[in-house]
Order: C-alpha cells, then structure tokens, then sequence
C-alpha cells in the first residue's frame, strides 16, 4: 500500500498531531497553528487546513474498519436517533444522528428537508452499513414512523419521553466544535467534519465515568498509540 504521506515534508507524526488537535478539541485552526508553534513547528493554519482536509477522511475510514469487526456483535441491539438544526449561510439543514445503545455514533447525515424521504434516506444509509437493529428508539417525529413503514422496521420503533436523551447529548461535542469553527460554510463540509468528528470521538470516548482511573489510562494509551500508526 502506498504512503499517502509520500508527497508531504513534514513527518506523518507531525500531521496525524495537527489533525487530531483540530477535530477532536474544540480548537480553530490558527489555534493549532500557534500550538504547532509552540512545540517548535512553523506551519500556517492554512497548511493545517490542507492537512485536516487531506488526511481527515482517511483517518476516519480506518478507524471505522478497525473498530468494525469488534463492535458488530452488539451494534444489532439499539439505535437512537435524533436530529439537530444547523444554520449554514442563513439557511437550515438538518443534521441526523444515529448513536447506538452505548454511545458509539454510527452514522451522521445532513439533509436540507426534514421529511419522510429524509429519513428514509438516513435509515437506508444506517442500514446497509450496520444491519438492523432489534429496537430504534425516536422521538415521536412524523417522517421517522412513515420512513421505517416504507422500509418495513416500523414494529421496531420505540418513542418515550427521555428515552432518547443519549441521542439527544451525543450532539454536544459537534456543537461545541461549531462555535469554534464560528458554524460551517456548506453542507458538504458539514457533513465531511461532522462524519471524521463522529469516527474520533469514538475512538477516544473511554466512558471514563465508569471505568477506574487505572483502566481509563491503559485505555487512553492504547488509542493514542493506535491512533499513531494510522496510515502508516
């Protein structure tokens, strides 16, 4: 497999740090630039721009298909979806969510209509990449029921008040990287940060508040170590 880092003089470590600074923490780019500075690296945050829009995806995409084999077995259980606003350029999109049962973010999709075929769409998508779900916890928004009837899982559906609030809070690290961002420009560059976001979240997120600080830290260094070898 070729290095997608052939064409670059800066060290791949270097790169995969800029990265991570800029999608996991809620940092702009030209705070990475002066954090790069600070560790002695001279770059322009249009440099870290080109990197983070180079190399985003391609991290994502492996994270994903490590994290694949092991997590199918309990992704079958359940999902829970929700939907957020996002104003680009003054005008509303949506942004569709699917978080399973322990809090791994599945699948993310920005749509301009909030209707039936919407989300039909985010399900069909969700789908064919996890299967389905035993149970699809909703609030009780219309075009979810009449989507999953035309798919045939409407007997899966499950609407209840705060029964959805894990869906419902995974959306507070997107949005807190939005104000840093000072909101997106497009849909699609939405839609391309918020799916690489989703991927490293994941693959940080160690549910610290229920593991001892001693398994939290071996859980920490094995994703940063991982995390160094992507792409290599």
């Amino acid at each position: 497999m070729t290095s997608p880092f052939r064409y670059f003089k800066t060290s791949p470590e270097v790169i995969r740090s800029a990265v991570l600074m800029y999608v996991r923490y809620p940092l702009s780019l030209r705070s990475v630039e002066d954090l790069l500075f600070e560790r002695g690296i001279d770059v322009t945050y249009e440099t870290v721009r080109q990197w983070w829009n180079r190399f985003g995806l391609i991290f994502a995409v492996e994270i994903r298909r490590r994290r694949a084999a092991s997590h199918r077995t309990y992704i079958q259980w359940r999902w829970h979806l929700d939907e957020v606003f996002v104003r680009i350029n003054g005008e509303t999109c949506f942004l569709w969510r699917a978080v399973d049962h322990e809090g791994e973010m599945l699948e993310v999709f920005v749509t301009k209509r909030r209707d039936r075929k919407a989300a039909k769409a985010f399900l069909k998508r969700a789908m064919k990449r996890y299967g389905r779900p035993r149970t699809i916890v909703t609030d009780r928004l219309r075009p979810y029921r009449a989507g999953m009837r035309e798919i045939g899982n409407a007997s899966r559906q499950d609407c209840g008040r705060w029964r959805n609030n894990r869906a419902e809070n995974a959306h507070q690290p997107l949005r807190r990287r939005e104000h840093a961002m000072i909101r997106f420009r497009r849909p699609a560059t939405l839609q391309k940060f918020a799916a690489v976001h989703a991927a490293v979240h994941n693959h940080f997120n160690h549910d610290r508040y229920l593991t001892s600080r001693t398994i939290f830290k071996e859980s920490r260094s094995a994703a940063l170590a991982e995390w160094q070898q992507l792409a290599a």
